[in-house]
């Protein structure tokens, strides 16, 4: 018995290891550099130095022609720098994803004359990658946003390769935090805020309660008469189905995936590819913000879990090895989702989904 229960504990490390990056245990990654231009920096550092996966957020000066350039100089609009901030990240805590979408909800990108009260060259947004894959990710991050319709004119933001950062005065660095009094009336009268406000905060509140009273998660009781033992297990306790031996992993048909517990939208046979992992997978969710992703450090490795919002079903993992255009692999399991074919969508109320498979 004790050897059954040995040999089971050792098949189930080596199923869950398929769907790791090459099979391998993931190391500690190298910290990584973003930096962003949006317009005055005392206004850029607080967003991104709450966040616990950042490494000393930096003011400074960037893409100009001229070296060493103190803030007179840069304000004067002569020596073609930007206004920037720089700083370091775990890409093991926080995707350089989540860091762009951080970006946009500061800004306005649709002006190339600067960033509201502040007008001038020195002013305008830029994201400067330091990678080719920060640039796919900008390039597509920028596209998506351009698609919502969210703005009235173009998005006008550049994705520049990055060049020499130069560090701001010291007086510079943390100056909402020196100078709180004085930095709270600049903002104020910026009119940052009162932009920001109309542009996302309002509209995210809506679009947050609305989905909030569509997709619920049903008690405990109400889940445990609704699934089977597996869908259970997989969703409320975080388990793992058995590879080749699931409902999804080689359905071809069109149509969307949702969450087996509450119905919310989650990915498309659109984006889902052949992996070989034995599991359904997809290149991106087609509501991303119904997809949120966690730290996993089970099975004495460092992996991304997914999991639902609204449901908050365990849904599987992603990793960074998937095909183009996003690079992604959601590794799913079968039992968290239900299949939804096209002929149905209308009838199931998911119409607005039908023409992602317009030609």
């Amino acid at each position: 018995m004790m050897r059954r229960t040995v040999l089971n504990v050792l098949s189930g490390l080596l199923i869950a290891s398929v769907c790791l990056w090459g099979g391998s245990i993931a190391a500690a990654a190298e910290p990584e550099k973003a930096t962003f231009a949006g317009g005055c920096f005392w206004c850029m550092e607080p967003p991104y130095e709450k966040l616990d996966s950042i490494e000393d957020v930096v003011s400074g000066y960037t893409g100009g022609h001229d070296s060493d350039p103190t803030y007179r100089e840069v304000s004067a609009g002569t020596t073609g720098h930007y206004e920037a901030i720089q700083f370091s990240y775990d890409p093991l805590k926080i995707s350089y994803r989540e860091l762009l979408d951080i970006f946009w909800r500061q800004i306005n990108p649709t002006d190339g004359e600067g960033q509201f009260g502040d007008r001038g060259s020195q002013y305008r947004t830029a994201i400067f990658y330091h990678s080719e894959e920060q640039k796919e990710q900008a390039e597509q991050s920028r596209a998506e946003l351009e698609k919502t319709g969210r703005y009235d004119s173009p998005i006008v933001t550049e994705i520049l390769p990055a060049v020499h950062f130069y560090t701001a005065e010291e007086y510079h660095q943390d100056y909402y935090v020196k100078n709180p009094i004085r930095y709270k009336v600049y903002r104020y009268y910026s009119g940052r805020d009162k932009y920001l406000e109309k542009i996302w905060d309002r509209d995210e509140k809506m679009i947050s309660h609305k989905r909030s009273e569509k997709f619920m998660k049903p008690s405990d009781k109400e889940i445990k008469e609704k699934l089977t033992p597996l869908q259970y297990q997989v969703t409320q306790e975080d388990g793992t189905e058995r590879a080749f031996d699931n409902e999804y992993w080689n359905n071809k048909s069109e149509g969307i995936y949702v969450d087996i517990v509450s119905g919310e939208p989650l990915f498309s046979s659109r984006e889902k590819y052949e992996s070989g992992t034995g599991w359904p997978s997809f290149t991106a969710p087609i509501e991303p913000d119904n997809v949120v992703e966690k730290e996993d450090k089970g099975l004495f490795m460092k992996r991304t879990e997914v999991r639902s919002r609204h449901g908050d079903s365990h849904l599987g993992h992603v990793f960074p090895d998937g095909p183009e255009p996003t690079g992604l692999r959601y590794c799913l399991n079968s039992a968290s989702l239900r299949f939804i074919p096209l002929k149905d969508l209308e009838k199931e109320g998911y119409g607005k989904y039908v023409t992602l498979f317009k030609k």
